[in-house]
């Protein structure tokens, strides 16, 4: 799955374009490598995505093509 498909899904941002916007300005990194919108994305991986100051980092643990609001936090965990 392309990194800003799952970032919308798991709805860690909101829009689709929004999260496509972050991974060209290089604000989203998977296990340390600054990606494009198009990178795969595979369970185990660590997305890194700077907002500002902070930075979130995550832990794909689960795919879905889609996912209710309920199910969307089971997709990842914080670290």
């Amino acid at each position: 799955m392309r990194v800003d498909k799952f970032l919308k899904i798991s709805r860690i941002i909101k829009r689709r374009t929004i999260a496509n916007e972050a991974c060209d300005a290089g604000r989203v990194s998977i296990n340390g490598k600054v990606v494009k919108a198009g990178a795969d994305v595979k369970v185990g991986d660590v997305i890194e995505i700077k907002f500002g100051n902070h930075i979130t980092k995550i832990e794909v643990l689960n795919i879905n093509e889609s996912a209710k609001k309920e199910d969307a936090a089971a997709m990842y965990k914080s670290l």
